[in-house]
């Protein structure tokens, strides 16, 4: 253990701070990359549960303090009140569940939603247990996370070069031509998810392609979507 970090271990406002702070950025960076490749958690969605895990662990070391100092010597406390707190986290994993879907474009959705539900959660229970210093932190980085970001997420996202799109077609025929297309903007295939059922009323399909030069993604959807085949086309 390196000696000289021993004061940021400790439970302080400038710890705190760090903690909350290197939550955000590291679970961000981490789902910065994610979001780059098209998947479906991406950025804000880590950044919201690294930063509520970071609350919850920071939450339960406040607690403890709390207990075994303040509590214990006035009140003569000696009870585990973090068992109640533990349910509540694992309840609202189910609620959060609820929120997420997956649509017949095999889409995720809700996961940024869930993550906020749960990093909220986390909140909560700092805030009902009157830590109010790290309180006001987090709501800070969760606000900066839900209502700032999301313009940064779409930038970064937009200038790409891996971008997934969604096509309705006329027949399995016409797949070929929509390949053709993509690789005359000199940008590679790395998947293709066709759905073949025939209860629908058209053949469509997922691409994941990584674009070889950077381009505008309206660029490549405008001339897929030029082709005759194509009933319907975008990006997911």
């Amino acid at each position: 253990m390196i000696e000289a970090l021993d004061y940021f271990r400790e439970l302080n406002t400038v710890s705190v701070l760090l903690r909350l702070t290197l939550a955000m950025l590291l679970g961000g960076m981490i789902g910065l990359n994610r979001g780059r490749k098209r998947r479906p958690a991406g950025f804000r969605t880590y950044m919201l549960v690294c930063l509520g895990a970071a609350l919850t662990m920071i939450l339960g070391q406040y607690e403890h303090y709390i207990l075994s100092t303040l509590w214990e010597g006035r009140y003569g406390l000696r009870t585990d009140i973090s068992r109640i707190g533990a349910q509540v986290i694992n309840g609202i994993g189910f609620l959060g569940a609820g929120t997420v879907l997956v649509t017949g474009k095999q889409e995720a959705k809700g996961l940024t939603t869930a993550a906020g539900l749960w990093a909220s959660a986390s909140m909560g229970l700092t805030i009902g247990a009157g830590f109010y210093e790290c309180v006001a932190l987090a709501f800070l980085l969760i606000f900066l996370a839900v209502w700032l970001l999301p313009r940064l997420e779409v930038f970064i996202i937009e200038r790409s070069r891996n971008i997934n799109i969604y096509v309705e077609f006329t027949s399995l025929d016409d797949i070929g031509q929509i390949i053709a297309c993509i690789k005359a903007h000199n940008s590679h295939i790395y998947d293709v998810d066709i759905n073949r059922d025939k209860e629908r009323a058209r053949p469509s399909a997922i691409l994941s392609i990584r674009l070889e030069e950077r381009m505008p993604h309206t660029k490549l959807l405008a001339d897929i979507s030029a082709l005759d085949c194509i009933y319907s086309i975008e990006e997911t």
